[in-house]
């Protein structure tokens, strides 16, 4: 009986190690595949609405091809974005070639994630600051470009960025004075 109870213990211990080794493999899947220089935009072509960065000349910034593998909660930070006309989302939304109103719950993801619009018009879950949320993809947050024209003359996203309307940081309860970013969990809905 004591031998058949140690076994059991020794398996479920040898099941933890691997499951620890193949999801910190999965973590460091995705590295970093450039570097971007920056470069000074134009005066007055990089607008900076809700703390957007604009680029800086002849700064390095990194880029990526891919984003950490999702999972039915995936670890992100939550930015802030406008996705009107005039905002500081740039132009009309990849997936539909359409702004959209700050007070819809729509979002931008890494391109990763964008998955070359596989998540396109389709709704993710938000979980963030206690609350959840469901929002629609419907723009791609660069992961792989960035300070030109096209990208409103910001540097190129982080991988893990899920890039949010107002109507998102609402629904979420996060104060206005405290919107711009937050760590959260997402999921497809």
């Amino acid at each position: 009986m004591k031998t058949q109870v140690c076994s059991i213990v020794y398996a479920f211990i040898f099941f933890l190690l691997i499951l620890t080794i193949s999801s910190s493999v999965g973590a460091q899947s995705c590295k970093p595949s450039g570097k971007l220089r920056g470069k000074k935009p134009p005066p007055g072509q990089c607008n900076t609405e809700n703390d957007s960065e604009c680029c800086e000349e002849g700064k390095l910034y990194t880029t990526f091809k891919c984003s950490p593998p999702v999972g039915s909660r995936t670890k992100a930070v939550l930015t802030l974005n406008s996705f009107e006309k005039g905002g500081d989302g740039g132009g009309p939304s990849e997936c539909d070639n359409k702004f959209h109103a700050d007070d819809t719950p729509v979002v931008a993801l890494s391109t990763g994630w964008f998955n070359n619009q596989k998540r396109c018009l389709k709704n993710i879950t938000i979980h963030g600051n206690g609350r959840s949320v469901e929002a629609m993809v419907v723009d791609e947050c660069d992961s792989t470009m960035g300070c030109d024209e096209d990208h409103d003359f910001q540097p190129p996203c982080p991988n893990h960025i899920v890039d949010a309307s107002e109507a998102v940081w609402k629904a979420l309860g996060v104060p206005k004075k405290d919107r711009g970013n937050l760590d959260i969990f997402w999921s497809d809905a």
